[in-house]
C-alpha cells in the first residue's frame, strides 16, 4: 500500500529540518544529530521507579538504567537494547518504548547502554549486551526482578542484538530466556534483498547510511558472516525462546527481518511476524506522531504479558 498520510508527514517534517545524513556525518556528530529526533518520541510515561545502575565487568562497566512498574514483585523482565546502528543511541533513545513496555507489560524493564562503534567495534557490543542479560539473570532478586521470566528485546541493531543474546544464551545454557522482541532487526549483513533495492532510497533509512552503520561496526567484511552480527546466517535456529518480529512495508531491513522469523519457523520456534504497512523503518520510536506506533507497542506488550503469564 502507499505510504500512509502520517508517515509522509513525519518525512516532510524531517527533510524540511535541511539536516544532512547521518552518513555525511563522523560518528559523533551523527550521535548528536540523531539525539534531536526526540521530538517524535512520546511524552515519557511516568513509572513508579526509574532507576540508573552500573554492571560491573571485566572489560568496561555497563551503563543501565532499570524500570520498575507499580504492582506486586518479583517482576518478570525484558532486557531491552536500543537501535542506531550500533554506532548511534543511548539509554534517552529507548526510553520512552521502555516506560511504556513497563506500564503496559507490568514488567521491568532493564535498558543497556552497550558500546558503540567504530571506538569500539564487533563484538563489543554483543558482548557488552550479553555480560547485562548474564547479570540480569544472576543478580534479579535484588531489585525485584523474577529470574524465571527473562526476555530480550530491541529495535533495528538493538534487535539484532537481542537475537544474538538469544542465539548466545541458547548456547552456552545461560540464561534460559522466555521470549525475544525484536522490532525491524537487522538479521545480516548485505545489502541486496528486495526490500533493500526497494526501499533504500528515500524512507530515512538508505543504503547508504546502512553501509556507513556496517562499516563502523565491523573490522571487516569477513566479520559480516559470524552469526553473532548476522543471526539469519546461524547453522542452527533450535530451541530458542518464542518470540514476536515486528517488520515496516517500507523499511530495507524487512526481508531480512521476516527472512529470520521464517527461519525460526522452520527451526521449529512460535514466532509471530506482524508487518506494519505503510510506514517506516523506526516508527515505534516514533509513537507520539504515528499511531502505528503506539499499536506495535501494544501489540508487543500483549505478546509479553501472554508469554509471562504462561511461562
Amino acid at each position: 500500500m502507499p505510504l500512509n498520510s502520517q508517515t509522509r508527514i513525519v518525512l516532510n517534517q524531517i527533510k524540511e529540518l535541511g539536516l544532512p545524513p547521518l552518513n555525511e556525518l563522523n560518528p559523533v556528530q551523527a550521535r548528536e544529530q540523531a539525539a534531536m529526533g526526540d521530538q517524535f518520541s512520546p511524552k515519557p510515561e511516568p513509572v513508579a521507579s526509574v532507576k540508573n545502575c552500573i554492571i560491573p565487568s571485566s572489560e568496561i562497566d555497563i551503563p543501565i538504567r532499570i524500570y520498575t512498574p507499580a504492582g506486586n514483585p518479583p517482576f518478570p523482565i525484558v532486557v531491552f537494547f536500543h537501535g542506531g546502528g550500533w554506532v548511534v543511541g543511548n539509554l534517552e533513545a529507548a526510553d520512552s518504548i521502555c516506560r511504556t513496555l513497563a506500564n503496559q507489560v507490568g514488567c521491568i524493564v532493564v535498558s543497556v547502554d552497550y558500546r558503540l562503534a567504530p571506538e569500539h567495534k564487533f563484538p563489543a557490543a554483543v558482548e557488552d549486551a550479553y555480560t547485562a542479560t548474564e547479570w540480569v539473570a544472576k543478580n534479579a532478586a535484588s531489585f525485584q526482578g523474577d529470574p524465571e521470566r527473562i526476555a530480550v528485546g530491541g529495535d533495528s541493531a538493538g534487535g539484532n542484538l537481542a537475537a544474538v543474546v538469544a542465539l548466545i544464551s541458547r548456547d552456552r545454557n545461560f540464561p534460559s530466556l522466555v521470549y525475544q522482541l525484536l522490532f525491524y532487526p537487522a538479521t545480516q549483513y548485505g545489502f541486496d534483498t528486495d526490500s533493500h533495492r526497494q526501499n533504500g532510497k528515500d524512507y530515512l533509512l538508505t543504503i547508504e547510511l546502512l553501509v556507513w552503520f556496517w562499516h563502523h561496526y565491523l573490522s571487516s567484511a569477513a566479520d559480516g558472516q559470524n552469526p553473532h552480527t548476522s543471526p539469519l546466517l546461524a547453522d542452527n535456529l533450535t530451541h530458542l525462546p518464542p518470540g514476536l518480529i515486528i517488520t515496516a512495508e517500507y523499511d530495507p531491513l524487512r526481508d531480512e527481518a521476516e527472512a529470520y522469523g521464517m527461519r525460526l519457523q522452520q527451526a521449529g520456534v512460535s514466532v509471530k511476524m506482524t508487518r506494519y504497512d505503510g510506514t517506516i523503518h523506526g516508527f515505534v520510536g516514533m509513537a507520539n506522531v504515528l499511531d502505528q506506533g503506539q499499536e506495535a507497542l501494544a501489540e508487543a506488550a500483549a505478546a509479553l504479558k501472554h508469554r509471562f503469564a504462561i511461562a
